[in-house]
């Protein structure tokens, strides 16, 4: 049974930062296989992604967060992280991690992170 854990969210104040982690165990691809990405969905909003980076390194982010946050993962540990800097209020959202392989798709369960003014 594949597992996405998310860690890390919390409550910060704008211009403050965090970093969600995402634990990724019990499927037959290793991390390295599998495209990894954090999606995140404010009350009353549609899911959206906010970053992802593929099997070969490639990463994308939305454009709101380019230059703030930062994807990586690391292979050995099955974790992908989030590095979030220069929060603002509309950052405010549930943050989801996702694993994805052809027509194999994951989700975690969700973490909050709410940004204060």
């Amino acid at each position: 049974q594949v597992q996405l854990v998310e860690s890390g969210g919390g409550l910060v104040q704008a211009g403050g930062s965090l970093r969600l982690a995402c634990a990724y165990s019990g499927s037959i691809f290793s991390i390295n296989n599998m495209g990894m990405g954090w999606y995140r969905q404010a009350p009353g909003k549609q899911r959206e992604l906010v970053a992802a980076t593929t099997s070969g390194g490639s990463t994308n982010y939305a454009d709101s967060v380019k230059g703030r946050f930062t994807i990586s993962r690391d292979n050995a540990k099955n974790t992908v992280y989030l590095q979030m800097n220069s929060l603002k209020p509309e950052d405010t959202a549930v943050y989801y991690c996702n694993a994805r392989r052809v027509r194999l798709d994951y989700w975690g369960q969700g973490t909050q992170v709410t940004v204060s003014s």
